[in-house]
C-alpha cells in the first residue's frame, strides 16, 4: 500500500477535529480534564499511525482506522455534550477527559477487579467446555438420543442461569463458587447443543469412509467427529462467553465483594457516576478483548476449513 492510502485518511481528520474542539470554552461547573482527553487521543493517534506502518492487508487497515474514527466522533460528540456546551446534566454523565483521569487514578483497583472477574469467567467457562464437549460428542453419536437430547437443551437453556443463585448460596460456601457455578451454566448449555449439533451434522460419507478404513470408536469420536464437529462446539462457545460476562456482571452486583461488576454497583450506590461510567466501559473493552482473543484462536484452530 502507498503511504497515501496508510496515512491520508479521513481517520486522521477525525483527530485533528477533535482537537479542535478542546479549544473550545468549557461551560461545565465540574472540572473536565480536557488535558487527559488530549493526552489520551494523541496517544491513541501515535498507536494508529504506528500500526497502519506495518499492516499489510488494506482490509484490516481499513478496520484499524473505522474503529479509531468512530473512537474520535464518539469522544467530539460526548466532549461538546458535556464539557463544551453543558446539554447533558454533568453530574450524571461526566466529561469524557474526566472519566479518562478517574480509569488512571483507579487503574490499579480495577486491574485487580478485572482479574477477578476474568479468572471467575475462566473457571467456570473451562469447567463447562470440558463437561460439554465429552459429553455432547458421545450423546450426538447416537442420533436416537441426540434428537431427544436436543429438546431437553432447549428446554434448560432457556431457564436463565442468575435465577440459581439463591440455590447456590444456600448450597455453595463461598459467593465465588455460585458466580462459577452460573457460568458453568450460562456456558455448558450452548457448548452442549453445538457440539450434539455439529456431530449430528457431520456427512455421513466421512463417518463411512473412516468406517471401511477400520476405525476404532475412540478415534472415530476424537479424530474425525470432533475436528468435523469443531465449527459448532466454537459457535456454541461464543455464544456462551458472551452470556457469560453479562451473567457474571449481574452476579457480582447482586453479592460479590470483588469484580467489575461489584465495582459499578458499589460506586452506583454512592451516586459516583463517573466510576459508574468507568466501569462500564472498562467492562464493554474486556469483553471485546477477550471476544477478540478466542475469534484469533477459533480462526487458528479451524485455519484448515479455509
Amino acid at each position: 500500500m502507498t503511504a497515501k492510502k496508510r496515512y491520508l485518511r479521513i481517520t486522521h481528520l477525525l483527530f485533528v477535529i477533535l482537537l479542535l474542539i478542546q479549544l473550545l470554552p468549557d461551560k461545565s461547573s465540574k472540572d473536565v480534564f480536557t488535558g487527559s482527553l488530549v493526552t489520551f487521543a494523541i496517544g491513541l493517534e501515535i498507536i494508529v499511525l504506528v500500526v497502519s506502518a506495518f499492516i499489510k492487508k488494506e482490509q484490516s487497515l481499513a478496520l484499524l482506522l473505522d474503529i479509531s474514527g468512530f473512537v474520535f466522533v464518539l469522544l467530539s460528540v460526548w466532549s461538546l455534550a458535556t464539557a463544551k456546551y453543558n446539554i447533558l446534566n454533568d453530574l450524571l454523565f461526566p466529561a469524557p477527559g474526566k472519566v479518562i483521569h478517574q480509569f488512571v487514578d483507579d487503574k490499579d483497583k480495577i486491574w485487580i477487579n478485572i482479574l477477578s472477574s476474568l479468572g471467575t469467567t475462566i473457571k467456570g467457562f473451562l469447567i463447562a467446555v470440558a463437561v460439554a464437549v465429552p459429553l455432547g460428542l458421545f450423546i450426538g453419536w447416537s442420533a436416537r438420543v441426540g434428537g431427544a437430547a436436543t429438546y431437553i437443551t432447549k428446554f434448560f437453556s432457556s431457564i436463565p442461569p442468575i435465577v440459581y443463585i439463591p440455590y447456590g448460596i444456600a448450597l455453595l460456601p463461598t459467593f465465588k463458587s455460585v458466580s462459577v457455578f452460573v457460568i458453568f451454566l450460562a456456558t455448558f448449555w450452548p457448548v452442549f447443543a453445538g457440539t450434539m449439533s455439529g456431530v449430528l451434522g457431520v456427512d455421513k460419507k466421512i463417518i463411512d469412509s473412516a468406517k471401511v478404513l477400520n476405525v476404532s470408536k475412540p478415534e472415530m469420536l476424537f479424530r474425525v467427529i470432533l475436528p468435523a464437529s469443531l465449527q459448532q462446539i466454537f459457535l456454541g462457545c461464543n455464544q456462551g462467553l458472551s452470556v457469560s460476562f453479562i451473567l457474571l456482571t449481574s452476579a457480582e452486583m447482586i453479592g460479590a465483594r470483588d469484580g467489575m461488576g461489584y465495582y459499578v454497583k458499589y460506586y452506583s450506590d454512592f451516586g459516583d457516576y463517573t466510576r459508574t461510567i468507568t466501569g462500564l466501559l472498562v467492562i464493554g473493552f474486556v469483553v471485546i478483548a477477550v471476544t477478540f482473543l478466542f475469534n484469533k484462536l477459533q480462526n487458528r484452530l479451524l485455519r484448515w476449513k479455509h
